[in-house]
Parts: C-alpha cells; sequence; structure tokens
C-alpha cells in the first residue's frame, strides 16, 4: 500500500466527484468536447493515483520479496501488471 494512505483515498473520492460531474454534463446535453476534456482529467488523476500505489507496492512489496530471495516472481508479477495498467 501507499505510505499516505489517507491521500489516495483522498484522490479517489475527488475523481468518484469528477466521474459524477461527467455524468451530470452528460445529462445535460453538455458540449462533447468540454466531457471529453473532463474524461481526460480523470484519467490522468488514475494514472496518479495508480502510479502512487505502484510505488508503495515496489518500496514495500517489491522489496521485501527482492530480500528475501523471490525477486523473480516478484518481478514477474509487478511487470504483468504494469503491461495491463499501461494499456
Amino acid at each position: 500500500m501507499p505510505r499516505d494512505k489517507e491521500s489516495i483515498v483522498r484522490r479517489l473520492k475527488r475523481i468518484e466527484g469528477q466521474v459524477r460531474g461527467i455524468q451530470g454534463m452528460v445529462d445535460d446535453d453538455r458540449y462533447c468536447l468540454d466531457i471529453i476534456t473532463q474524461i481526460s482529467a480523470v484519467r490522468a488523476a488514475l494514472d496518479k493515483v495508480g502510479l502512487e500505489v505502484l510505488d508503495g507496492h515496489a518500496r514495500g512489496c517489491l522489496s521485501a520479496a527482492i530480500k528475501s530471495g523471490q525477486a523473480d516472481p516478484a518481478i514477474d508479477e509487478l511487470m504483468e501488471v504494469l503491461g495491463r495498467f499501461l494499456k
């Protein structure tokens, strides 16, 4: 988990509010490009949260796996997740 769990939770709540805002924009028939702009902002915010969680994983779980001699399976797992994250 990231070092600052509360920060992650706050960010996710903010993102949740942004998504509800986008839903409201769709309901109100707002300009399509304004909606796309907001979707882009949510995606960027989610990417930042994802990177923070990955950072916590690398510094915690991955580091511990390397120290215990389990580097290869942990790195394989991380690379698989990174592949999905970067799609």
